[in-house]
């Protein structure tokens, strides 16, 4: 049986590469976009490189929605009789400014953080019936942050470089915890390279192709990959992280400070998984 992927922020960039390249494979990809006419244009740009029309199928929420969010968790949950690989790889750059959510967070933080973790926590129960894992798509940036616990939400100092750096080091945090707490999942992080994406001014004007990290990301989505659970990669090679990802208080104090913040009773108490 092939298996069944989630790939978000699929519509463009890595995460559409990656989809080209797991559904070319005979992979069932979900392909998530911001809206649905973006993941239904995704596609059929994917049915026309070669995928098979039957394994490739559109979702959509808005990440800085969070009940969309739950909303598509509850689609994908009842739409498909497995989940065996969930790549998080939406993501935004730090808006010049600080913008605030609809639910009140720091719009970085949300997006690159807030909404993938809570995603991953509504489908954990069928990644574990499928003994799947998550792939979480970090940044070389995560080295160069700290968790401003005082302020997570950059009220006070706010610039586009912290906030998306602050974002990545939580998601590759949130890796190592699911490693730790999940039985049956295999999770990592990644850094899959710096390339021609939209994301490529955070870093640097020269980025390689596109296609390069998309085989990383490929590869690392691919259940018959064996993977260091829990282990923070760049490219495919297991590196090291930055010191918070590896101190178990601080990622208990951050797995408590992100519960705090999504008020997460409301989206659990009717959860997808």
């Amino acid at each position: 049986m092939s298996p069944t992927i989630l790939i978000t922020g699929a519509t463009s960039g890595i995460g559409y590469a990656t989809a080209r390249n797991l559904a070319c494979d005979g992979a069932t990809v979900i392909v998530h976009g911001p809206t649905i006419a973006d993941a239904e244009r995704a596609a059929r740009d994917l049915i026309a490189a070669g995928a098979d029309p039957g394994r490739v199928q559109p979702v959509a929420a808005d990440f800085r929605q969070l009940a969309d969010v739950a909303a598509m968790a509850r689609d994908v949950s009842t739409g498909f009789d497995h989940l065996d690989v969930l790549v998080n790889n939406a993501a935004i750059a730090g808006p010049g400014s600080r913008t605030v959510t609809a639910e009140g967070n720091e719009l970085t933080f949300q997006v690159n953080y807030l909404a993938p973790y809570l995603l991953t926590r509504l489908l954990a129960g069928r990644l574990r019936a499928a003994g799947g894992r998550v792939v979480a798509v970090s940044s070389i940036l995560h080295r160069t942050a700290n968790i401003n616990w005082s302020d997570p939400q950059r009220r006070r100092h706010y610039t586009p470089l912290a906030a998306y750096a602050q974002s990545k080091l939580a998601l590759t945090m949130f890796a190592r915890a699911l490693a730790l707490t999940q039985d049956g999942v295999t999770a990592v992080s990644v850094h899959p390279g710096i390339v021609r994406s939209g994301l490529l001014p955070v870093y640097s004007r020269v980025g390689a192709p596109v296609d390069e990290a998309a085989a990383v990301l490929a590869r690392l989505a691919s259940p018959g990959v064996e993977l260091a659970n829990g282990e923070y990669y760049e490219g495919s090679v297991p590196a090291t992280p930055a010191a918070l990802v590896n101190n178990d208080s601080a990622v208990v104090r951050l797995w408590k400070l992100t519960y705090q913040l999504l008020g997460q009773d409301r989206f659990l108490a009717s959860r997808a998984a």
